[in-house]
């Protein structure tokens, strides 16, 4: 059972759970019942095997950690196995102090082979029938919903379907205020997703986030051909009545849409180390920012600057400098 699990089914907050591994987690314990409007990451927890070693990834639990970089109480939702790697996972979350929710069940902790082309780019080549493709629902799940300020989830844990219901689950325990914020980044990968996952996703969602390539394939399959990305991002603001749709376009900027308007930012040239985890970092940045209470062209500079930075360093989660967190 995980930390934040114990807490939040603790009968009685002033008494504290005996885990004398971690010092860090005395202090989570005495804040948590004090905690609300969670920022919570949903889905994969991994390792991704890079040419030179293995760094944790996973878009949500990326997206977990930067948040909590930006003084937000965050939390990691997924599965690990009862196994070495998994027991990795937990630990460095812990030393990080970012909470999390992460069951142990009887299947492999999941891995990436992930390999970068010539311009840093990463392929990956995703593992499957692993442990966050069978993430429990459960009374600490569902009591963490119903804490929680904004999720951020994606298609790939999706293409299990107890993962799935699980996802869905959570959405539908979150509390229903106009200011929560359900965020769908969209993260196409290997073919592990189709039109009935991504239809359902942004139904559910009320900010979409997507690159220029996951664009085009989305269109071709919701039958949007023929019309530029800033016309097909207008469709689906609308069709799916988002309050904001963001593409990312690589090296070409990146936008931000809202009913009436868009931003626009160009990408900083930077001296790039890798990209893996760049897009969760700007992610993370933007809904940060946005729960911050700034505007959303702040919030889209400090991203487009946030996710710059990582991409300077190897791997997902690099320290970020408080010029950017403060």
């Amino acid at each position: 059972m995980s930390f934040l699990s114990e807490c939040l089914k603790l009968p009685n907050p002033s008494k504290p759970l005996k885990r004398p591994k971690h010092p860090k987690l005395v202090k989570q314990l005495n804040n948590i019942y004090n905690m609300k409007d969670f920022v919570v990451g949903m889905g994969e927890a991994l390792w991704d095997i890079l040419p030179e070693g293995k760094k944790i990834g996973g878009a949500p639990a990326n997206f977990a950690y930067h948040v909590s970089q930006f003084g937000l109480p965050s939390c990691v939702v997924s599965a690990v196995g009862d196994d070495h790697l998994g027991k990795e996972i937990l630990d460095n979350f812990t030393s990080k102090g970012l909470n999390q929710l992460i069951s142990v069940v009887p299947y492999p902790t999941g891995t990436v082979q992930v390999e970068l082309d010539e311009a840093g780019i990463p392929m990956y080549d995703i593992k499957e029938n692993v442990a966050w493709d069978n993430i429990p629902f459960n009374e600490a799940l569902e009591g963490l919903a119903k804490k929680t300020k904004a999720v951020c989830f994606g298609s790939l844990a999706q293409r299990n379907v107890v993962s799935r219901e699980t996802i869905n689950k959570f959405l539908y325990a979150m509390p229903k205020g106009e200011d929560n914020l359900v965020v769908f980044d969209v993260n196409l990968r290997q073919g592990f997703y189709n039109k009935e996952i991504l239809t359902n996703s942004m139904e559910r969602c009320n900010i979409l986030k997507i690159n220029d390539e996951e664009l085009v394939t989305v269109s071709r399959m919701f039958g949007y051909p023929g019309i530029d990305l800033q016309d097909k991002c207008w469709i689906l603001l609308g069709k799916y009545n988002l309050k904001m749709l963001i593409l990312t376009c690589g090296v070409n900027g990146s936008y931000v849409f809202t009913p009436g308007k868009v931003s626009f930012q160009p990408t900083p040239k930077v001296e790039v180390a890798d990209t893996v985890g760049a897009g969760d970092s700007f992610t993370a940045a933007f809904i940060a920012s946005i729960l911050k209470g700034k505007s959303v062209e702040e919030a889209h500079s400090i991203a487009v600057r946030t996710s710059a930075f990582v991409c300077t360093k190897k791997g997902a989660m690099p320290v970020l400098p408080s010029d950017l967190t403060e």
